[in-house]
């Protein structure tokens, strides 16, 4: 069973690439210079990715300044 999952509101990305600096092995800029959590799946301005490993993708969630990503435990919201 997967025991996080990793939410980005991409609509609210500014694109500081602090999250890419966190944790360059999840988070990617994009062609229009916004971050994008790889290997997530799409729904709307909504990406999601299930993992059982957060790597350092709490860093990537903490350092965004407009808090667009969001790590859920288990089904509860961590941050």
């Amino acid at each position: 069973m997967t025991k996080y999952k990793i939410i980005q509101q991409r609509d609210e990305c500014i694109g500081c690439g602090a999250c890419v600096a966190s944790e360059p092995k999840s988070w990617e800029m994009n062609d229009d210079n916004k971050a994008i959590l790889k290997n997530s799946k799409k729904i709307g301005e909504i990406y999601t990715l299930e993992t059982d490993n957060l790597n350092k993708n709490m860093d990537a969630a903490e350092s965004c300044p407009v808090n667009c990503i969001h790590i859920e435990e288990d089904g509860k919201k961590k941050l």
